[in-house]
């Protein structure tokens, strides 16, 4: 019966932002343009420190993968979100719903996963520099980087089979602009709420001890700042280096606490639509324009790449 109810639903229609008609050419430019400078200014980090041997220290290799995982991140959503803007049908499959959920979860977890690594590495560069080559070798970043990876995609297959072997029977429109986790939940036709509550824990869980970890770790490098002597530089260095982490930090955990820290309401309100947007598209577009603005050796670096280009040009 599980099945044969499950199979009365094919395909899902997100409504998306066509609650708000009047705004559906603004938004497809504006979210255009916010995408185009995401993915650029992702893909300008990635090449700096692929090419600068300079950036090729646990820190920016760290960057450099967040930044990967951020234009994957941005991916799955941002695409079709411009197309159903502009088109009359905004279906989607059964299965394209299942995987974009898979992905975005998938993604949004070893994002999470990768600032806490950051904040750590931070800790072990100012808290103990004299170990810091051997406690963060590239052996060991490796494999922080893939367990972060490996994590953030297993939470993300036992959210998404526990989601989608749910009945759904009745209704198949999503008030959403993707396949978000609570409004697909509430189409499943049970009575039983174990499974909205476990994933609600899961995310719990995962937002705010990650969150915790990188609080700690902050914590005991203010202390270790603090004892630096201000004239030799080292300490406004620190700041300088912490500062830019710290920003995407609570930038990106404060927007999605508000999604998923939010209380499940009877129903999913149109203020679902827009406050998940800071979270799906504004943080990717800050986050790389926040780690180059303020982190002085991404600058430097940003600028001889241009000047590189720019005598190439005029060689040419």
């Amino acid at each position: 019966m599980k099945r044969e109810n499950q199979s009365q639903v094919t395909e899902f229609v997100l409504i998306g932002f066509s609650i708000f008609p009047d705004l559906q050419v603004g938004l497809f430019v504006v979210f255009l343009l916010m995408y185009i400078v995401t993915l650029a200014g992702n893909l300008a980090i990635m090449i700096i420190i692929r090419i600068d041997r300079r950036l090729h220290t646990p820190m920016y290799l760290f960057l450099g993968v967040l930044s990967f995982s951020e234009t994957c991140y941005s991916l799955v959503i941002i695409p079709k979100t411009l197309v159903n803007l502009v088109v009359d049908i905004r279906t989607i499959s059964f299965t394209g719903c299942a995987t974009q959920m898979f992905f975005f979860l998938g993604l949004g977890g070893t994002n999470c996963f990768l600032l806490t690594l950051m904040g750590y590495d931070r800790y072990l560069a100012i808290c103990h520099p004299l170990h810091y080559a051997s406690l963060m070798s590239r052996q060991i970043f490796i494999k922080l980087v893939a367990g972060t990876w490996l994590s953030g995609f297993l939470l993300s297959l036992v959210e998404t089979i526990l989601i989608f072997q749910s009945p759904f029977c009745s209704s198949n429109t999503i008030n959403h602009f993707f396949c978000h986790m609570r409004p697909v939940i509430k189409l499943a036709c049970t009575v039983d709420n174990t499974i909205e509550t476990v994933i609600s824990l899961v995310s719990i869980v995962g937002l705010s001890g990650s969150f915790l970890l990188i609080v700690l770790t902050y914590i005991f490098i203010l202390s270790t700042i603090l004892w630096l002597p201000s004239a030799c530089g080292e300490r406004d260095k620190a700041f300088s280096t912490c500062a830019a982490h710290l920003t995407v930090v609570i930038m990106h955990f404060g927007f999605a606490s508000i999604i998923y820290l939010k209380p499940n309401s009877p129903g999913v309100s149109d203020d679902d639509t827009l406050i998940s947007v800071p979270y799906t598209i504004l943080t990717p577009f800050l986050s790389p324009m926040i780690f180059t603005l303020r982190n002085k050796e991404t600058k430097i670096a940003l600028k001889k790449a241009i000047g590189r280009e720019i005598t190439l040009v005029h060689m040419v």
